[in-house]
């Protein structure tokens, strides 16, 4: 035989003769069975505040395109495209020369219904001086009447000379009404001069507006865009269709917009009407936002508007925030997340989402009893804080929950319990807020009326008078 398969069969028969030694494995219900080693913790309570988190899109405030106002060729351009400019700079020039035209035709017709006035008030003052003349002659020739009228009764003057005397005072009082229509006449013309003169003031006016319109200007103050027409083209003004010269937005402050779906502002009308958080349409509640390549949030603001109704075809409602932008970093188009107070403060049960289970669709999570055994809780899970779940129901705050080695237990086993502190993260956002005070609002307030305009009225003066008549009919029985 060789030898290494003696050496075989020699180590087979001591292996045989151990596994006879061994004893068999015992069946004795009464042994116990070694507790499952798991990591324990308390929840973490402390005072917090949910901040919901939304996809918001910067907008500029203020958005003007820029278009001419009368018509005619682009003489030349005055900006540098891309860059800041401010309310009043020099943006283009329209060729003013047909305008400047027509700004010293209107003066002179402003000098010739001048003119026409005083010829006007000459002729009502040569008028006026020619009535005086004709009472007077009307006068003497009522007085020569009247004396020939005495002499006819003595028989002292003839029947024609009366007659004569007689046709001179038709005479002069028809010269009296003639005198007094000619100064109607020069009255009227007077009036018809002066309202020349007010057309003639109005055409200068809209001539010289005309004029100064050729001269385009920057409305407001903020970044331009490119030149979209070049000097030498013909454009058109004055309407809607007026051609786009280029466009201005605003820079600082500047607004941000996003969506609340049904459910998220429901919470908030009942978040408002139980006063635990004041609802942003009364308030300006505090906002923070980040861009996408940022940590934390860095950019603070606060709730600017909040729209008037639910859009029926997304059903969400549109909220919308104002910052300040004085580095010129937000530029109106980026997206950005936006978070918003969705709690007032309060005690928050907070738990690491490991130490959740799903169950289909509930949550529930393993509890150490006072005899180490494992219960199940079933919880309501609510956003993440501080690294941590929090949990709306289901917990107390003092349970003792099993953070780790959950794939070995089970509902009723003992466990050997390990105690940890759960250790919050440090949060970007804080755990208190209050709304903004007035004088830190970034909102720009309404403009006030103009003079003369009132910014509120009623359609009447007095209630509309029911019909006394028609509250005296009887009425029939029913």
């Amino acid at each position: 035989m060789k030898p290494g398969i003696a050496l075989v069969l020699a180590m087979t028969v001591v292996a045989a003769g151990c596994r006879q030694e061994e004893s068999p494995p015992s069946t004795d219900p009464s042994a116990e069975v070694p507790a499952t080693p798991v990591s324990v913790a308390k929840p973490v309570m402390m005072p917090i505040v949910e901040w919901d988190e939304y996809t918001g899109r910067f907008d500029a405030i203020d958005s003007v395109e820029i278009r001419s106002r009368v018509g005619g060729y682009l003489q030349s351009t005055h900006f540098e495209e891309g860059h800041m400019v401010n309310a009043g700079d020099l943006l283009a020039i329209i060729d003013p020369r047909p305008f400047r035209a027509e700004v010293n035709a209107a003066k002179a017709r402003l000098q010739e219904a001048k003119a026409g006035l005083k010829e006007a008030e000459s002729v009502l003052q040569q008028t006026v001086a020619e009535k005086a003349d004709t009472e007077a002659q009307l006068s003497l020739a009522t007085s020569r009447l009247n004396r020939a009228n005495q002499l006819a009764e003595q028989r002292a003057i003839s029947d024609e000379e009366v007659e004569v005397r007689r046709s001179e005072t038709l005479q002069a009082t028809a010269a009296l009404e003639a005198s007094n229509a000619k100064i109607e006449s020069a009255r009227a013309a007077i009036a018809t001069s002066t309202a020349a003169i007010e057309t003639a003031k109005a055409n200068l006016a809209s001539a010289e507006l005309d004029l100064q319109y050729t001269e385009i200007r920057a409305p407001i103050t903020g970044l331009i865009s490119r030149r979209l027409v070049t000097e030498g083209n013909l454009i058109s003004g004055g309407s809607e269709m007026s051609t786009l010269l280029t466009t201005i937005v605003s820079v600082s402050p500047i607004h941000i917009y996003f969506d609340a779906n049904e459910q998220e502002f429901l919470k908030y009308v009942r978040l408002a009407n139980a006063g635990k958080r004041e609802s942003s349409r009364n308030v300006k509640n505090p906002v923070f936002v980040s861009l996408i390549d940022e940590q934390g949030y860095p950019h603070q603001g606060h709730m600017d508007f909040v729209d008037n109704r639910i859009d029926p075809n997304t059903g969400t409602m549109r909220g919308r925030a104002i910052l300040k932008n004085e580095q010129g970093l937000l530029t109106p188009g980026l997206f950005a997340k936006v978070r918003l107070p969705g709690s007032g403060r309060y005690d928050a049960i907070m738990i690491p989402d490991s130490a959740v289970i799903s169950d289909q669709s509930q949550k529930y999570v393993y509890v150490v009893g006072p005899d180490e055994t494992i219960v199940r809780k079933n919880i309501e899970l609510g956003a993440m804080s501080h690294g941590l779940r929090i949990v709306r129901d289901g917990l107390e705050g003092d349970e003792r929950i099993v953070t780790s080695g959950l794939q070995r237990i089970f509902d009723g086993v003992k466990v050997a319990a390990t105690e940890q502190t759960l250790q919050p993260k440090t949060s970007s956002l804080p755990d208190s807020y209050s709304p903004v005070p007035e004088d830190q609002w970034l909102t720009r307030a309404p403009a006030d009326a103009p003079i003369g305009v009132k910014s509120n009225d009623t359609f009447y003066d007095e209630p509309l008078a029911m019909d006394s008549a028609a509250n005296k009919l009887p009425r029939s029985n029913p």
